[in-house]
């Protein structure tokens, strides 16, 4: 079992890479080399569907890279899944219902044995077709919630969307934080969310909750950060990102403006890169640590972060939350499938593998529990990390954060 205990900061582990290169470079027989290559995975591979958002106008071209590098990963350096090869089929997304099940029904048709879910904010079109097919939906944070508020067919690693901004709002309730405005899209499932989650917990911890809405198809962000700015209060940002911009351009709003309370940037990292003088006070919550934070982390983290951040740059491309999410689900996956040593490869086989995993240490992310009567949801925790002047992420509370289960349990899916 992984220890919860927050480490001494210490140097970085070396990456087991290199000793297999210094390795390789002192053996030069054929006999070796040989050998080196019997330890490939083989046969016919594990075909898996990958809901890839790469299309439209909210594309998040980093889970793409995330999965591509976990596909690598797990086939070079954990010999596939059972000694056989992974392959993901791949299917663009846009954000409509009807990519979602032209995507479902390829997969149907291909027959793959599980489909990564891929933050997919439709996939719920997906369900009744991956259903009858018997392939389980595997994800992270279930982005659709309807798809989130039930159980049948599939399993996700992350917390449910509400896990998060609950479990942020009791950090900044220790911080002893009095007042949050949250930014979010102007739809009835934001209004909802606030009026009837957020703003009864934060009274409940003495926070006062205020809900502030851009329109989603023409949002002005200078205008979001001239109201927070003026209202003041110790906490004000992002809901959730519509775009990576957005978070950028909120933060470089409101310093401008003179605000210094703490800027909630929901799940963003790129802005501290993009805006790093404006980037320090601000907070941003994660499913999973994060190379910025490596330093905060167990010694086991440490090493899976340094894995990570080599296969996705060796992938190339945007090296986002999201790339380090997807690879940390599609890893996870793997190591989950290649831990029984009973397990079929077949859907019905693969999904009553995951749903029995009990206290199984995820990749970068907490302990699972996956067989939950009324979540998909295999944890409830989440961290939430304060941004420092240097660019580093330190989690709030330390370690990972438990959302009230009391509330949890009123929001359908989420427990």
């Amino acid at each position: 079992m992984r220890s919860t205990r927050r480490p001494t900061r210490r140097a970085v582990p070396a990456l087991l890479a290199v000793g297999l290169l210094l390795t390789a470079a002192a053996c030069g027989s054929s006999s070796e080399t040989d050998e080196v290559a019997d330890d490939q995975p083989t046969g016919d591979p594990v075909r898996i569907g990958f809901f890839d958002p790469s299309a439209g106008g909210y594309k998040s071209l980093g889970v793409g890279v995330g999965a591509r590098a976990a596909e690598d990963y797990v086939n070079t350096e954990l010999g596939g899944i059972h000694e056989r090869p992974v392959e993901l089929v791949t299917c663009a997304t846009d954000g409509t219902p009807e990519t979602t099940i032209s995507c479902a029904n390829k997969f149907a048709e291909e027959k793959v044995v599980a489909a990564l879910d891929g933050f997919n904010t439709t996939s719920s079109a997906a369900v009744d077709i991956l259903t009858t097919a018997g392939i389980p939906l595997v994800g992270g944070i279930p982005f659709d919630s309807a798809t989130g508020a039930e159980v049948d067919n599939r399993v996700f690693f992350s917390a449910p969307q509400a896990a998060f901004l609950i479990g942020a709002l009791q950090a900044f309730g220790e911080q002893g934080k009095k007042s949050v405005t949250l930014v979010a899209a102007d739809i009835p499932a934001t209004h909802q969310s606030v009026d009837l989650v957020l703003k009864p917990v934060g009274e409940a911890l003495g926070i006062e909750v205020e809900g502030l809405y851009f329109s989603p198809t023409n949002p002005n962000f200078n205008a979001i950060a001239a109201t927070i700015a003026e209202s003041d209060p110790d906490v004000g940002g992002l809901m959730a990102a519509p775009d990576p911009s957005a978070c950028t351009q909120l933060v470089q709003g409101l310093r401008q403006l003179g605000y210094d309370g703490t800027i909630f940037t929901a799940a963003c990292t790129e802005f501290i890169e993009q805006a790093p003088a404006e980037a320090e006070g601000a907070a941003l919550y994660s499913s999973h640590w994060l190379p910025r934070a490596s330093e905060f982390a167990p010694e086991d983290v440490q090493e899976e972060l340094e894995v990570a951040e080599q296969a996705i740059g060796e992938e190339g491309g945007t090296a986002d939350y999201y790339a380090f999410a997807q690879f940390a689900v599609t890893v996870t996956l793997a190591q989950a499938l290649n831990a029984s040593p009973d397990a079929g490869l077949d859907g019905p086989t693969i999904l009553k593998t995951l749903k029995a995993l009990e206290g199984f240490d995820s990749f970068l992310g907490p302990e699972l529990s996956c067989g939950g009567k009324t979540t998909p949801n295999c944890t409830s925790q989440m961290l939430l990390f304060d941004v420092d002047a240097q660019g580093a992420t330190e989690p709030a509370t330390g370690d990972w954060i438990t959302p009230i289960p009391d509330v949890m349990a009123k929001i359908p899916g989420a427990s």
